[in-house]
């Protein structure tokens, strides 16, 4: 198998085979990201897609072809907070009990009622909190990275980060 430096270069040039190996390398890590980001299977399908038609159209322009997952996953960023931008002006709530318990199971190694526990944390926590806390904990990103992503500062990503595991723990403490 070709490894994704190749297969970025390749894409570039119009290698249309090459962008769905690309697609199925980090197609579970984008769509864990948007999953966890919105509350939804449907919308995080939704972003995973624009964000995949989206990057193969830009393709061209990507510079430094070893960031390929970081840009997409600033596209997915950027899709997740247009989303729930969308959801604040329309009212709709994020429902922890309609997210799918297949999609759940497969990080949380936990009971229901700490799951849904878990789930309505998450749930209180704003966008930017809820995204680095995302990129940290469930995709492994280092701070440095989810930097690069978000473009912000390295400080601004590390404290926020604390202060969210430390809310998230207050919360869950309570419950």
């Amino acid at each position: 198998m070709e490894t994704t430096l190749s297969l970025v270069g390749l894409a570039k040039n119009g290698d249309k085979q090459a962008f769905g190996d690309l697609y199925n390398e980090i197609y579970k890590d984008l769509y864990r990201f948007a999953y966890y980001t919105l509350g939804n299977r449907e919308d995080a399908e939704d972003a995973v897609s624009e964000t995949f038609l989206e990057g193969y159209k830009g393709l061209k322009n990507l510079r430094d072809e070893t960031l390929f997952k970081p840009w997409m996953m600033r596209i997915l960023s950027i899709r997740c907070k247009r989303k729930i931008k969308q959801y604040v002006t329309t009212r709709q709530k994020i429902d922890p009990e309609d997210i799918s318990e297949h999609v759940i199971s497969f990080d949380l190694n936990t009971d229901n009622d700490e799951k849904l526990a878990l789930l309505a944390a998450l749930s209180t926590i704003d966008y930017s909190e809820r995204t680095i806390l995302v990129l940290a904990v469930v995709e492994g990103y280092k701070t440095r990275e989810i930097a690069d992503i978000l473009g912000c500062p390295q400080g601004t990503v590390s404290s926020k980060l604390y202060r969210t595991l430390k809310k998230l723990r207050a919360e869950l403490e309570r419950k």
